[in-house]
């Protein structure tokens, strides 16, 4: 089957390319997918070069972490999931492997994909609104009522956040670029902050929660606008967090996403519902992968990148 490689660490275009490699093996729990689009993330180009990664490579890594597509066969042991079925999935994240035609995952990490979504939809959405979902769930707690401070609201994380938010009935203020301005006010955001123009921490009442996917200096800056008791959660670092949380009485983390086929079906129940909708930005083929890694790596995206496998 086809799949984007490396074999080794380093800049994207010096050592990521396109291979023929073995399909995966089918576990008694998995569910093979016989992939339609994967997901391009900027964790995706950290890997590539090697960051938080073993050093070395022994083997053909398969890069991707999370796929939409149709069930091509599925594990002896897998009751929830058929041959045919639409799905898409954040893949476990020890594994990789979802830029490829075959990807076999966990049944765990599965859901089923609403059927009004297309393809490209569903792929953008898994590690971005699980991300989401756990940081203002399980991380912060957010309650209808509250106000959260969502950082980089039109990037893949803070566009899901602001709708969840939105869903469990938040008031939600988020920072964006000029020309993110509209599209976040479309995703709901009630207060909205071009940070090019205008300094947030001179604009925003004070807040319950802050969701930081920038860190550095916009994460310093939110401290002072937190009430008091409230989280700061981050995406990204929180440098010397216990002095922070001491010197403003509040609660500040950092945290990674988990896969979770669970949380995922809720996810696609808001989008059914029409409360969840995927910014897509930019499709490009599985042979143009490079350039998706590149564009991502770029940063400051409006709305995801997603590769189209097969159709």
């Amino acid at each position: 089957m086809k799949a984007v490689t490396i074999t080794t660490y380093g800049p994207v275009a010096d050592v990521v390319t396109l291979a023929d490699v073995p399909a995966p093996a089918v576990g008694p729990r998995d569910v093979l997918i016989e992939a339609r689009a994967a997901g391009v993330n900027p964790i995706d180009h950290l890997i590539v070069k090697g960051f938080m990664q073993p050093e070395g490579l022994d083997r053909t890594r398969v890069l991707g972490n999370e796929v939409a597509g149709v069930v091509a066969a599925v594990g002896a042991e897998v009751t929830a999931f058929a041959v045919g079925d639409e799905v898409f999935a954040r893949v476990d994240p020890r594994v990789g492997a979802a830029f490829a035609e075959f990807v076999a995952v966990d049944a765990s990490l599965v859901a089923a994909k609403p059927a009004a979504m297309s393809f490209e939809e569903a792929a953008s959405l898994p590690l971005v609104a699980l991300t989401a979902w756990q940081a203002l769930t399980e991380q912060s707690r957010l309650k209808a009522g509250q106000r959260v401070l969502i950082h980089g609201g039109a990037g893949g994380v803070g566009a899901a956040a602001i709708q969840i938010a939105k869903h469990l009935g938040a008031e939600v203020v988020t920072t964006v670029s000029t020309d993110s301005v509209d599209l976040v006010r479309s995703l709901g955001a009630d207060q909205v902050v071009d940070y090019r123009n205008e300094k947030f921490d001179e604009l925003v009442a004070p807040v319950d929660v802050v969701l930081d996917t920038v860190g550095g200096d916009t994460q310093d800056r939110s401290f002072p606008l937190l009430k008091p008791g409230g989280t700061l959660v981050s995406i990204v670092f929180v440098p010397d967090a216990e002095a922070k949380q001491a010197r403003w009485g509040v609660e500040a983390k950092a945290f990674f996403m988990r896969p979770d086929g669970a949380q995922l079906a809720r996810i696609a129940d808001l989008v059914a519902s029409g409360e969840l909708r995927p910014v897509v930005r930019t499709v490009l083929p599985l042979e143009r992968a490079v350039d998706a890694l590149t564009e991502v790596e770029r940063g400051r995206a409006r709305g995801r990148t997603v590769l189209a496998v097969s159709s």
